[in-house]
């Protein structure tokens, strides 16, 4: 990987499963605030929600709201997860330039976070393809197959990658225009996450898979990052001060902190668009919002080093 010539995407999901995963619902306006203070940061995709029902996940629901503000921001990919054909819809209504459809890799979490199993899910992946095969393609959204619980599952335990494989495979042929794998449940490892790249890589080819979803929650996220950089993976989500998890695996906590995540790829000499002092008062948002949510994250504990310079 050549130093400072490789743009590393730092897709920013604090809007979406950060705030799905806690109590507090953070008002509107203050999440208008946070998603434009990222921007300013540099960021250059967020997941700003989910078209999901109010009853099920209300702290998402101003999703719509959220996406046309965001389309005011100039060069934002303006991302959303959608877990069915409706939500596709609503996504397409509002102008979401990315829509990801969940599809977890165990059954058993399938049943527990959208209520269908495997083959329900390709049928709704299916119906969304033909829904933004009809739209004009400047106005097509890109459509994202999530793998989620790649790794492992909280429910199941032990994922077998060959289905991981095989629904990489099955999505694209239902219409997904890539894949991404998830570590939904924090299981993965770096041996793991290079061996199961490449198997899915092998099946899709590279064009199809270019990002990945990470969580520290037993203090490999990063490493797990970098094992897939050195494979040539140029896009990695990462939620602002470690917020989220799933609501609907339990123990399933701490995505990678964005302001961690940044610091690490800026000192390596990488290129993120990213400045670090917007990110740390983006931070600031974040924070007065939520004053009762704990954030996480070394860099804004410990401050950025003396021999840190930012290009």
């Amino acid at each position: 990987m050549t130093m400072k010539t490789t743009r590393i995407t730092v897709s920013e999901v604090g809007p979406r499963d950060g705030l799905q995963s806690i109590a507090s619902v953070m008002p509107t306006d203050a999440k208008k605030r946070w998603i434009s203070a990222l921007y300013d940061a540099g960021l250059r995709e967020i997941e700003v929600g989910s078209f999901v029902p109010a009853a099920v996940l209300p702290q998402l629901a101003d999703t719509r709201e959220l996406v046309e503000h965001a389309r005011t921001l100039p060069g934002l990919t303006v991302a959303v997860l959608v877990p069915n054909l409706r939500g596709a819809e609503a996504a397409v209504t509002a102008g979401a330039h990315k829509v990801t459809i969940p599809l977890s890799c165990s059954e058993t979490h399938s049943l527990k976070n959208v209520r269908r199993t495997h083959a329900q899910m390709l049928d709704e992946v299916r119906a969304i393809a033909r829904l933004l095969g009809s739209l004009p393609p400047s106005q097509r959204p890109h459509f994202e197959g999530g793998l989620s619980t790649a790794f492992g599952c909280t429910l199941e335990g032990l994922v077998p990658p060959r289905r991981v494989v095989e629904l990489a495979e099955a999505l694209i042929a239902a219409g997904c225009d890539e894949v991404g794998l998830s570590d939904t449940t924090g299981y993965a490892d770096p041996a793991q996450v290079r061996s199961l790249l490449r198997a899915v890589w092998a099946a899709v080819g590279r064009e199809r898979l270019k990002g990945i979803h990470l969580h520290n929650t037993r203090g490999l996220g990063l490493a797990n990052a970098l094992a897939a950089l050195d494979l040539g993976i140029t896009t990695l989500d990462a939620s602002q001060g470690g917020l989220g998890g799933c609501p609907f695996a339990p123990g399933a906590s701490g995505n990678i902190v964005t302001e961690d995540l940044v610091f690490m790829l800026e000192a390596m000499g990488l290129d993120t668009g990213i400045d670090f002092a917007g990110l740390l008062a983006a931070r600031a948002v974040l924070a007065a919002a939520l004053p009762a949510e704990p954030l996480y994250g070394m860099v804004p504990l410990a401050g950025l080093p003396k021999t840190f310079v930012q290009t």
